[in-house]
C-alpha cells in the first residue's frame, strides 16, 4: 500500500486507478489510504452536473472537458452509472461517449456504479472525488445518474452544481421545483435550438424571481452540447460561482457540511465492520442474534435488545 500511495502521489495514473477501486470496493485499506491523502487536499474545484435522464449530460461533460484544458486545467471526470444488480459495477460506462479525451494525460475519467444510492451518488464517490483532488486534478466533473427528484446528494459533495434541463423539461420543472432551486447554483437549458426552449428559460427566470435569492443570482444559459455552442460562456460562469464562493463564507459552510458529512459516514462504517465481532464477545448478544435467525423474534426486536449490550464501557475494543 506504502508502494502505491508513493506512485499516486508522484503521479501514477496506474496508482490512481488502483485506488480508487479499493476505495469503490470499500477495502480494509480504504482508512490509510484517505488518511494518506489528507494533506494533498484543497485544491480542486468540484462541479456536479446533474438533471434528468437524456438532457445531454454526458454530451455537455465531454465538452466541458475541453474547455478546461483550454484554459490549462487538469481536469478529472468522475461518471456515475446505474450498477449492475450482480456485480455492482457501471453498466453504460460513460467513458465511451468521451473517448476525444482517451489520450490526454491531463484528463483522468472513471465510471463508478451508483450501488442503489437513492440521490444518484455513490458512498465510494466522495472518496474517488478526494484522489482526485489529491492527485492534483484543477476541475473534478462529477455526473450524476439522472434519477429525477432525488438528486440532492450530489450538493453535498460538489463546490457548484450544475442542473441541466432540456425544452421538454416543463413537468420535471413543476414536479422538481423546491429540489431544484436546493440544488441548483447554475442552470443550464441544453438542446436549446429545439423548440421550447424560450420558454422553459422564462419559467426558471420567473420561478427564480420569486424564490428571492440573496448573494449569488443563479444564472440561467442556454447550451447545445452537441455543436459546442455556449460552453465556454458556461466556463465562465463556473469560473464565476468559485471565485464568488472564494470570497464569501459560502466555501467555509459547504466544507464543514462535507465534512461533518464524511465523519457520519466514518463512523457508521467502522461501526458496522466491527459490529459481528462486538456481538460474538457480549454476553447475550448472540443469544439474540440467533433468536432473530432461527425466527423467533423479528430483526427489529433484536436490535433494541442488542444494541444497548453494545454500548458504554462494556462494549469490546
Amino acid at each position: 500500500m506504502s508502494d502505491i500511495l508513493q506512485k499516486f502521489l508522484a503521479g501514477d495514473r496506474l496508482a490512481l486507478s488502483r485506488l480508487i477501486t479499493l476505495v469503490e470496493n470499500q477495502s480494509e485499506k480504504l482508512p490509510e489510504i484517505m488518511s494518506e491523502i489528507h494533506k494533498h487536499l484543497g485544491k480542486a474545484y468540484y462541479i456536479g452536473i446533474t438533471g434528468p435522464p437524456g438532457a445531454g449530460k454526458s454530451t455537455l461533460v465531454n465538452r466541458l472537458i475541453a474547455q478546461g484544458r483550454a484554459l490549462g486545467k487538469k481536469v478529472g471526470v468522475i461518471a456515475i452509472d446505474p450498477s449492475s444488480p450482480f456485480s455492482g459495477g457501471a453498466l453504460l460506462g460513460d467513458r465511451i461517449r468521451m473517448q476525444d479525451h482517451a489520450s490526454d494525460e491531463g484528463v483522468f475519467i472513471r465510471s463508478l456504479g451508483s450501488r442503489g444510492a437513492h440521490g444518484g451518488v455513490s458512498r465510494a464517490t466522495r472518496d474517488v472525488v478526494r484522489l482526485m483532488d489529491a492527485f492534483g486534478m484543477d476541475w473534478v466533473l462529477i455526473e450524476t445518474v439522472g434519477v429525477g427528484q432525488t438528486e440532492l446528494d450530489i450538493m453535498e459533495i460538489a463546490h457548484t452544481t450544475v442542473v441541466v434541463l432540456t425544452p421538454e423539461s416543463g413537468d420535471t420543472i413543476q414536479t422538481m421545483k423546491a429540489g431544484l432551486l436546493e440544488v441548483a447554483d447554475v442552470f443550464v437549458v441544453n438542446k436549446a435550438d429545439r423548440e421550447g426552449a424560450d420558454k422553459i428559460l422564462h419559467e426558471l427566470k420567473s420561478m427564480l424571481e420569486m424564490s428571492h435569492p440573496h448573494g449569488w443570482e443563479i444564472p440561467v444559459l442556454k447550451t447545445q452540447a452537441f455543436q459546442n455552442v455556449g460552453i465556454a460562456e458556461l466556463a465562465q460562469t463556473l469560473e464565476a460561482h468559485r471565485v464568488y464562493l472564494s470570497g464569501s463564507a459560502k466555501l467555509q459552510d459547504k466544507l464543514l457540511a462535507l465534512r461533518d458529512t464524511e465523519l457520519e459516514e466514518a463512523l457508521e462504517e467502522t461501526y458496522r465492520r466491527h459490529l459481528k465481532a462486538w456481538i460474538s464477545q457480549v454476553p447475550h448478544a448472540e443469544k439474540y442474534r440467533e433468536k432473530v435467525l432461527s425466527g423467533e423474534i423479528s430483526a427489529y426486536e433484536g436490535a433494541s435488545q442488542i444494541f444497548p449490550l453494545l454500548q458504554g464501557p462494556k462494549r469490546p475494543a
